[in-house]
């Protein structure tokens, strides 16, 4: 049986959830392991359009369970509106959904200082969705901050006012600055004490058949002979270790994230599959080396429909970064790709692929650490010819335009890594599944039929 990773390979909006939503019937259960609410994945499948911000993609399949791992921060108010979403869908998750107990509870605090934060940078502004998640991360790095098991501690207001002896100070020099807002409507003040364990004490009882050691029920389920997919939020670019820093997210969203944010052993997993879009897309600020700031970019994030599931906000665009590639799947041992979005590129005459960074007079093919010399870092690109005919809903390879079977092979012995799907529509029937590559069987224990 495999245990398997899904990782994005770019700056996130790859198309994660559409293939884990794809390839859950050869699993037994899926596990989250790391971020918060700010990251969405969108599934569609027939005439149903799904927006997910929390709850893995697998929740949508009948028998299957679900796991919020301990390396996510968690906002209770967001839980558990997303689960009266997907009950007012028709889906019911009674049995199959598990939340760690060790995972960080995000407090409507974090969400207002992370607001204040952004206003303050002003131009410089890292470009947040601002609901909270890094300053959250802060409290469970400081250690002041209270984990899903908190919530009914018997010292809760002790623990509730450790926080604010922290976060307290900030709020009130940021609101003596005029950079708070109100919190969403509906949710605890963000600096009263008694409000903060009032809620907490309401969301401890509605959570509480919920949470559980999933540590212990991921490697029971493993011990079992189960077979374990591992869902990352965002991409290996914005890994807080591994990504453009200071322009990433708080946690680590690359592939060995799934063994600290779970409580899995790396010994376990069996493999990787990085999610690649056709193109490149980045939300919020940070270098982005082929960023098109034209009629071309323009044109991919219409075609695209590049907009944030969570924020609605519009996506940077722009060609296929080989080099960002590269390196993720150096950080990530990718063994297998899905590759999105192809159908995008359909209508465009020439394509270009980035394959190197010219900086200084000096072509780079490995992705630079410094933050200057990715901003000043031009594109070395190689253009292909378009095909220039639809591959919408294509089903096998050989139904491509041979140009475009040409982009997929060229991908392939760009990453060393075989193209195992390619996406052709947003909906999980409009997907090629390469049977031919022994690959695909090896990730999905051969138990996946389209």
């Amino acid at each position: 049986m495999a245990n398997t990773v899904i990782v994005g390979m770019q700056w996130g909006d790859e198309g994660k959830g559409k293939i884990v939503d794809l390839i859950c019937p050869a699993f037994d259960a899926v596990a989250r392991y790391q971020g918060g609410h700010n990251a969405g994945h969108t599934v569609r499948f027939g005439d149903r359009h799904f927006s997910l911000r929390l709850i893995p993609s697998g929740i949508l399949h009948e028998g299957m369970s679900c796991v919020l791992g301990n390396g996510m921060v968690v906002a209770p108010d967001a839980f558990l509106g997303e689960l009266e979403e997907l009950r007012g869908a028709g889906v019911d998750e009674t049995g199959r959904l598990s939340v760690s107990n060790r995972a960080t509870v995000l407090l409507p605090l974090h969400v207002a200082l992370d607001r204040a934060r952004e206003r303050a940078r002003g131009a410089a502004a890292i470009g947040t969705t601002s609901r909270g998640i890094g300053p959250a991360y802060e409290s469970k790095v400081a250690r002041y901050g209270l984990r899903m098991v908190d919530l009914a501690a018997p010292d809760l207001e002790d623990r509730i006012a450790a926080s604010l002896d922290v976060v307290g100070p900030q709020l009130q020099a940021h609101a003596a600055a005029g950079r708070v807002e109100e919190v969403e409507a509906g949710e605890a003040s963000e600096t009263d004490p008694a409000a903060l364990a009032d809620a907490c004490r309401a969301w401890a009882e509605r959570l509480a058949p919920y949470l559980a050691d999933t540590e212990h029920l991921l490697n029971g389920w493993i011990r079992d002979g189960k077979s374990l997919l591992f869902e990352g939020a965002q991409g290996t670019l914005l890994d807080v270790d591994h990504g453009t820093f200071p322009y990433v997210t708080s946690s680590s969203s690359t592939a060995g994230g799934a063994a600290t944010g779970t409580g899995v052993p790396p010994t376990a997993i069996d493999g990787v599959i990085g999610i690649l879009k056709a193109y490149t897309t980045r939300v919020g600020a940070g270098p982005f080396t082929t960023e098109l700031e034209d009629d071309t970019g323009e044109y991919l994030r219409q075609r695209g429909n590049e907009f944030g599931t969570v924020t609605g906000r519009p996506r940077r665009c722009g060609w296929l970064d080989l080099v960002a590639a590269r390196y993720a799947q150096t950080l990530n041992g990718v063994d297998g790709i899905a590759l999105t979005k192809l159908d995008v590129l359909d209508e465009l005459r020439e394509i270009k692929i980035c394959t190197g960074y010219r900086l200084r007079g000096e072509v780079l093919h490995d992705l630079p650490a410094e933050r200057a010399a990715l901003e000043d870092a031009e594109p070395v690109y190689d253009t292909v010819p378009g095909w220039q005919k639809t591959t919408a809903g294509a089903l096998e390879l050989s139904d491509l335009p041979p140009a475009a079977r040409d982009y997929v092979a060229r991908i392939e012995d760009e990453l060393g890594a075989p193209v195992l799907f390619v996406s052709t529509g947003p909906r999980r029937e409009e997907t090629i599944l390469r049977h031919d590559l022994p690959e695909l069987g090896r990730l999905t224990s051969g138990r996946l039929l389209r």
